[in-house]
C-alpha cells in the first residue's frame, strides 16, 4: 500500500472550514439559488458581477473566526457551479472578480489573509459549470478550459494545502480525463491534497488512485476498509449549520454548537477531519450566528485541542450507556465522554443520581487520569485488563458537551 506523508499530516489537521461564497451571495438565497429558483442567464450573469463587492478585510476577518474556531484550514470555492471565479482567470474569460464591481483578485486575498495567521489555504473548484457554453455543447474542449483553470490556481498562489473538486456526479457516464486534471495539480503542487466530493449519494466511496481523501457530505464518518486499496487515503465529512452552503438569509433550520461539538469528536472517532462550512454575506461578512457557534466551539477546541489532532482511533470497544470511545496517540488514551449532566439543585438542574461509569479493556498499565477541561483527576480501577472509569457529571455552572479524559499508561 502506497503512504503519502501529507495525507497523514492533512489528518492531523482534525478541524477546518469550508466557504461557499460568490455571486449568489447577493441573492442570499443560497449557491443553487440560479437553478433551483430558475433565474434567467440575463438576470444573474450581467447584473450580479456588477454588484459584487466584498469589503477590503473580509479575508482577514474570516481567516481571524476561523483561527479563534480552532480550524486549521480553510476551503475556498474559488468557483462554484454557476462558473464565476473568486480568482483572475488571466483572460480564459471576464466572468471573475477582478472584471466584477471589485476589480480584485479575491483568491489572492484569501490566500494572503490565510499566509499571515498560518491557516492552511485549500481550494474548491467546481467540476460542472452552468456558465461555460462548452460544457454543453463541446465537453473536450470543456475540460482543456477546466484543467487551464486548475492550473491557474496551482501556478499563481504559490503552496496550498489541496483542490477539492465537485460536481462530476452529474455526469457518471463521461470520461472526465481525471488522469490530466490531476496531472496538472501534481505537476505544479506535488504534495497538495487532491479530493474530489462524491456526494449525498455516495459518501465514502474511493475512486481515482490520485485522490487522497474520500468524503462524507453531511454524513457521519465510517472506518475505512483499506485492506485492498492500494494507497492509503483520508477521510473528511463536511457539514453545514443550516439547510444551504452559502448565505440564506431566510434558513432558520439551524444546527447549535452542542451539535457541530459532538459531530467534530464523532469524526475524530474514525479519524475523519471535520469540513464545518459558513456561507459569508455578499459583503464577506458572517452571519452573527455563524460568528457566535463558531467562537463558542474554538472554547471547546482550546481545552480538548491536543486530544482532537493527532490521535487515532484506538478501535477499543466502549461499554456505556452513552457513545463513548477511545482515541490513541502513542501511550496515551484520550476517553471522549458523551451525554454527562450538570450536576445541581433538583430545582434547576435535570439530574439523575446515578453512577456515571465507562468500561474497556486496556493491557498498558494505567498511571492517571485527568479532565482536560479542568485538570482535576478522575476515579478509575483498573483489574488486569479491566478498567472502569467514574465520567462525573460537569458542576454546575458548565457544560461543554462533550468531555474529554487523557490516559496516560506506563
Amino acid at each position: 500500500m502506497i503512504v503519502k506523508e501529507y495525507i497523514k499530516e492533512f489528518e492531523k489537521l482534525g478541524f477546518g472550514m469550508f466557504v461557499h461564497f460568490g455571486l449568489y451571495s447577493i441573492l442570499g438565497k443560497g449557491e443553487w439559488a440560479k437553478e433551483c429558483l430558475k433565474i434567467s442567464d440575463a438576470e444573474y450573469y450581467e447584473p450580479l458581477p456588477k454588484q459584487f463587492d466584498p469589503k477590503p478585510d473580509w479575508a482577514k476577518e474570516l481567516v481571524t473566526i476561523a483561527k479563534q474556531a480552532g480550524c486549521k484550514y480553510i476551503t475556498l470555492t474559488t468557483r462554484h457551479h454557476d462558473g464565476f471565479s473568486l480568482y483572475d482567470t488571466c483572460g480564459l474569460n471576464t466572468y471573475d472578480a477582478p472584471h466584477a464591481k471589485c476589480g480584485r483578485d479575491l483568491v489572492r486575498e484569501f490566500v494572503d489573509a490565510c499566509r499571515e495567521q498560518e491557516i492552511i489555504p485549500f481550494f474548491y473548484h467546481t467540476m460542472l459549470d452552468w456558465h461555460e457554453e462548452s460544457y454543453k455543447t463541446d465537453f473536450p474542449a470543456y475540460l482543456k478550459y477546466l484543467r487551464a483553470s486548475v492550473e491557474i490556481l496551482c501556478k499563481n498562489y504559490g503552496k496550498i494545502g489541496g483542490l477539492w473538486f465537485d460536481g462530476m456526479w452529474e455526469k457518471p457516464e463521461v470520461d472526465w480525463e481525471e488522469d490530466a486534471l490531476y496531472g496538472t495539480i501534481r505537476k505544479y503542487q506535488p504534495d497538495a491534497m487532491i479530493i474530489n466530493n462524491t456526494g449525498l449519494q455516495a459518501r465514502g466511496a474511493l475512486g481515482h488512485i490520485e485522490l487522497d481523501s474520500v468524503t462524507f457530505e453531511r454524513g457521519k464518518p465510517q472506518p475505512l476498509n483499506m485492506e485492498e486499496a492500494p494507497k492509503y487515503v483520508a477521510s473528511e465529512m463536511c457539514e453545514v449549520f443550516g439547510r444551504h452552503w452559502a448565505y440564506a438569509k431566510e434558513d432558520f433550520d439551524y444546527k447549535g454548537p452542542a451539535e457541530m461539538i459532538k459531530e467534530l469528536a464523532e469524526c475524530r472517532k474514525y479519524g475523519s477531519n471535520m469540513l464545518l462550512n459558513v456561507g459569508p454575506m455578499a459583503d464577506g461578512t458572517l452571519r452573527p450566528i455563524d460568528a457566535a457557534i463558531l467562537g463558542i466551539m474554538g472554547e471547546w477546541v482550546k481545552r480538548n485541542e491536543e486530544a482532537i489532532r493527532c490521535p487515532r482511533p484506538s478501535n477499543i470497544e466502549v461499554s456505556s450507556k452513552s457513545e463513548d470511545f477511545l482515541l490513541k496517540d502513542g501511550k496515551n488514551y484520550y476517553l471522549f465522554c458523551f451525554d454527562l449532566p450538570t450536576s445541581g439543585d433538583g430545582h434547576v438542574a435535570i439530574f439523575e443520581d446515578k453512577d456515571f461509569v465507562t468500561r474497556f479493556k486496556l493491557k498498558e498499565k494505567i498511571l492517571s487520569v485527568t479532565w482536560m477541561d479542568d485538570g482535576e483527576k478522575v476515579t478509575f480501577t483498573q483489574d488486569g485488563e479491566q478498567v472502569s472509569i467514574v465520567t462525573v457529571p460537569f458542576c454546575y455552572g458548565s457544560n461543554l458537551v462533550v468531555r474529554v479524559a487523557k490516559i496516560i499508561c506506563e
